[in-house]
């Protein structure tokens, strides 16, 4: 995660073994009742779950009070991945990540006995099952408030989760069939945002305990979440996610949109509202845009406006420099220091955050092959592949690049390439390089596995996310 408030002392080390976030807010806005208590999911079939399906009409909400979305016009087709895609092995780094990253309440009421006396107080039985995506065990500013007594030596210091890996938990849990694990998540997010009186979910929370650690939000997590509910809606016909994806949408036009420009904020706080903000290009989620303005009946939210604006604004910044991004950028696309004070010695390269961006673009890309989403990842790729003349396995995918020399250089002093960022590179072959995606993919497959360590989080749950989209389990449901 990326220290997101406070200026923290930062870690430097090797650049690609810090986690990722989203970036911080801190005002509470009121978030309304649930309108019911969980309703227990339909045991859906997984025979066709490789199967791309085709474009249908919208489900009927179960709820006149939910409006019925009019979706627009998609392509019927999928771009093409790489003859080596395995969605078996692609299932099977789900498995092997859950079995690490992510605890039921349940069983985390043995884990961490002297908190769970008290979980009753976020999760009453209307918030029953739930689960949580374990955050990586804290040295720093958070570890007292992610530490707790426990005979688990491996969970001293893992007692936190973040929201960002909770919207990417629903999204695995949702393109694997799991639909357990997808109620558990949806619930945790539910019951924070109640017992915080919030409408978007708070940044970091401890285990399943009351304890409010930051309530800031964090604006990737909040697309993710929404899009996995509308994802949902959509597989299953039932309007609570339909409900709650519209809770999120308008809070996330109400706080984490730029009126002037339409460009996406990183969170809800002021921090992040300054005369001059600096922007996460991480955090452009292009499918969830195109969802959100599928479903959201407020005319006055003009999805596809920010589609456009942050499309406009990622080519700007991509071609200021080498071709590669820096983790953070200012209104004019040039490399700037995030107000936060989290990343002054690594903000003009293509590190942490940027990481994420050729998952979104590719998802764009492979679901809707919008030709924006094609032009930068081809010029990513230009980029990797003059620099690995060998191939994706050549340790030149170790380097995080600078986005401009000129602001700084790049950082050389990784002595492997991480699962995450090979497999990023992997991603950016999808629009136009298929020898380079089919090598790849295939290199992710036989050489590439979830590490399941204290600090694994970030790198783990990235792999498991590129994995499922180039391996094909990115199904859109009918409707779509």
């Amino acid at each position: 995660m990326v220290y997101k408030k406070i200026l923290l002392p930062i870690l430097i080390g090797s650049a690609f073994f810090l986690g990722a976030c989203g970036d911080d807010a801190a005002t509470a806005p009121a978030n309304p009742t649930p309108s019911s208590a969980f309703v227990p999911l339909p045991v859906l079939s997984s025979s066709s779950v490789y199967i791309p399906l085709p474009t249908s009409s919208a489900p009927t909400p179960a709820s006149s009070a939910t409006p019925t979305p009019t979706p627009t016009p998609t392509p019927g087709t999928y771009a093409s991945l790489a003859a080596t895609a395995n969605p078996a092995f692609a299932a099977n780094i789900y498995t092997l990540w859950k079995s690490f990253h992510f605890v039921t309440e349940e069983q985390e009421m043995s884990t961490y006995p002297e908190l769970a006396a008290e979980f009753n107080v976020v999760f009453p039985i209307a918030y029953m099952p739930a689960g949580r995506v374990i955050w990586s065990s804290q040295t720093g500013y958070y570890k007292p408030y992610c530490s707790a007594t426990t005979a688990v030596s491996n969970m001293k210091t893992r007692a936190c989760t973040v929201s960002e890996g909770i919207g990417y938990g629903m999204l695995l849990a949702y393109f694997n069939n799991d639909d357990d694990t997808f109620a558990r998540l949806w619930n945790y997010t539910r019951a924070y945002r109640e017992y915080s009186n919030r409408k978007l979910m708070p940044w970091i929370t401890q285990s399943f305990h009351w304890t409010e650690v930051d309530n800031s939000s964090a604006t990737d997590a909040d697309e993710d979440i929404a899009t996995a509910l509308i994802l949902m809606y959509f597989k299953s016909g039932n309007a609570l996610y339909l409900q709650d994806a519209l809770t999120f949408m308008n809070a996330i036009w109400d706080l984490e949109v730029n009126p002037a420009n339409l460009l996406i904020y990183s969170g809800d706080e002021d921090v992040w509202k300054l005369p001059t903000p600096v922007y996460n290009l991480s955090y452009f989620s292009p499918v969830a845009l195109r969802l959100f303005a599928m479903v959201d009946p407020n005319p006055a939210h003009n999805w596809k406006g920010v589609l456009d604006a942050m499309y406009a604004y990622t080519q700007k910044v991509q071609s200021l420099g080498t071709g590669v991004f820096p983790d953070w950028s200012d209104d004019a696309g040039m490399a700037a220091k995030p107000s936060n004070g989290s990343a002054n010695n690594t903000y003009w390269t293509f590190n942490k955050e940027s990481v994420r961006i050729p998952w979104r673009l590719a998802w764009d890309y492979y679901w809707y092959q919008d030709t924006r989403a094609a032009a930068i990842l081809n010029q990513l790729n230009s980029f990797i592949t003059t620099k690995a003349p060998s191939g994706p396995d050549d340790k030149a995918l170790a380097i995080n690049y600078s986005w401009n020399l000129s602001v700084g250089k790049d950082y050389t002093n990784n002595t492997a390439v991480p699962s995450q960022w090979y497999a990023a590179w992997c991603a950016t072959g999808i629009a136009g390089n298929a020898t380079w995606l089919a090598t790849c993919t295939n290199g992710m497959n036989t050489t590439r596995m979830p590490s399941n360590t204290n600090a694994s989080y970030f790198s783990d749950i990235l792999l498991t996310m590129y994995s499922a989209l180039l391996n094909g389990l990115f199904v859109r449901p009918a409707g779509i």
